[in-house]
């Protein structure tokens, strides 16, 4: 009887070890504030997009709502001759859900212009969209300046000028530039500082 009263002290202290062995593990593991989340984007032999790393205690970054506010003198420069934002090309300018669109065009070119979308965008659906970018439609995905850049140009189809396309994404914000024959220098790099610091 005493050998069996033994097993059952012996069994239970045992049951008892085990639960405060996982419970420290599990201490440990949520380290009372949680994991600092991360999302490893797929990638390809090609373009690689880098893990992309987002504190969750980040601020939200204010979207301006000048076009021109966002662009230092020397792409002001390059665009001096170009209209902003003619009603033709629609709706532009700042939007009622906080995001921000600037159309650098003439109505009357055929083809010369560049579109800016501003909006805020969080982390998932933007590694979806640049993974996609890079996976379906060969775009060149980097990490500058604390985000993750995606672009790339292409002939256009009518005209004999260059087109492309550039992302930029960083802490819930989506820049995306779309253009035709004009490309000032400098100008998504422009936007980023702006926003960013």
């Amino acid at each position: 009887m005493a050998h069996r009263t033994s097993r059952l002290a012996a069994a239970a202290a045992s049951l008892l070890l085990a639960m405060a062995a996982l419970s420290a593990c599990a201490a440990a593991t949520t380290g009372g504030a949680g994991p600092t989340p991360t999302a490893q984007a797929e990638t390809t032999d090609a373009t690689p997009i880098p893990t992309v790393t987002a504190s969750p205690t980040a601020v939200r970054v204010d979207i301006p709502d000048d076009c021109r506010a966002i662009l230092n003198a020397s792409v002001l420069a390059e665009l001096a001759d170009v209209p902003l934002n003619d009603p033709a090309f629609g709706p532009s300018g700042l939007q009622s859900d906080g995001s921000l669109i600037c159309v650098w065009r003439d109505p009357a070119a055929d083809t010369t212009g560049l579109i800016t979308t501003v909006a805020y965008v969080s982390r998932g659906p933007a590694l979806d969209l640049l993974n996609g970018l890079a996976d379906d439609e060969d775009f060149t995905c980097y990490t500058p300046d604390g985000g993750t850049r995606c672009e790339k140009t292409w002939e256009n189809e009518t005209y004999p000028v260059t087109d492309g396309r550039t992302l930029f994404w960083r802490d819930g914000i989506l820049i995306d530039t779309q253009f035709s024959n004009l490309a000032p220098a400098g100008y998504t790099s422009a936007i980023v500082s702006s926003i960013f610091g």
